[in-house]
């Protein structure tokens, strides 16, 4: 009798620390966590336009074609000024003055038989100008061209003040990532509990529409300018912790 007393408390004595183990690995129970993912989306018409007015002339000598460009850019800005841009929304964007080289015959095994000679000079200027009267952007490019702008880029659409719409844009991406996982929560049979966590993706700014082109000598009616509707988007993921 004794000894079976005994063998039944050794074989205690083993289970105990076994079932330590067992509780240890165990552990509590963790979170259950929900992850959506919300997209916003704003549109809005654009309230102001950046073009980019260039003017390039050349000549056989660095001086007089840097004369050519530079009364011809001054013809441009001071008309831009007539029009009522202000001098705050004009900004030189570039500027170069590049040679303009031959290009002598290559040989048979395309070595060049002696170096390139400079035949003349191009002088570059760009301005920049930020037109707040879009119904403006045709009369200005057709204006700017005639005056001698032979180098065009643009209009870039935006607005002056971007941030309301892309807080809209938030407000929208955060209600549709709620909208999705009260849905998912209601067909789980699970009830959403507080928001843990919220991230918000890149930010991306409005796509803009853009004309590149050289222009003829002369333009003679305003260029149709269409100006259409900008797209602000923000992306969420927002965590939420579950209820049963």
């Amino acid at each position: 009798m004794r000894a079976q007393i005994g063998t039944l408390l050794v074989a205690a004595a083993l289970l105990l620390p076994l079932t330590g183990i067992a509780a240890a690995q165990e552990g509590p129970q963790r979170p259950r966590i929900m992850v959506m993912a919300g997209e916003g989306l704003v549109q809005a018409p654009p309230d102001m336009a950046t073009i980019t007015l260039g003017v390039v002339a050349g000549d056989e000598s660095a001086s007089a074609a840097l004369a050519a460009n530079n009364a011809a850019m001054s013809d441009v800005i001071d008309a831009l000024k007539a029009e009522g841009i202000e001098s705050r929304d004009l900004q030189t964007s570039g500027f170069s003055v590049q040679p303009i080289l031959s290009q002598p015959p290559r040989n048979y095994d395309h070595s060049v038989p002696f170096k390139p000679e400079i035949l003349g000079y191009r002088v570059r200027n760009n301005v920049t100008a930020r037109i707040r009267d879009l119904a403006r952007v045709g009369a200005i490019l057709d204006l700017s061209v005639n005056l001698g702008a032979n180098s065009v880029s643009g209009p870039n659409f935006g607005v002056a003040d971007p941030q309301p719409l892309e807080d809209e844009a938030r407000r929208v991406a955060m209600a549709d990532a709620k909208r999705k996982a009260e849905l998912y929560a209601e067909a789980a049979g699970v009830t959403l509990g507080p928001v843990v966590r919220i991230e918000e993706s890149v930010q991306h700014r409005p796509q803009t529409f853009e004309m590149r082109a050289a222009m003829p000598a002369a333009v003679e009616a305003d260029v149709p300018i269409e100006s259409g509707e900008l797209t602000f988007r923000a992306q969420v993921s927002v965590s939420w912790r579950l209820r049963n």
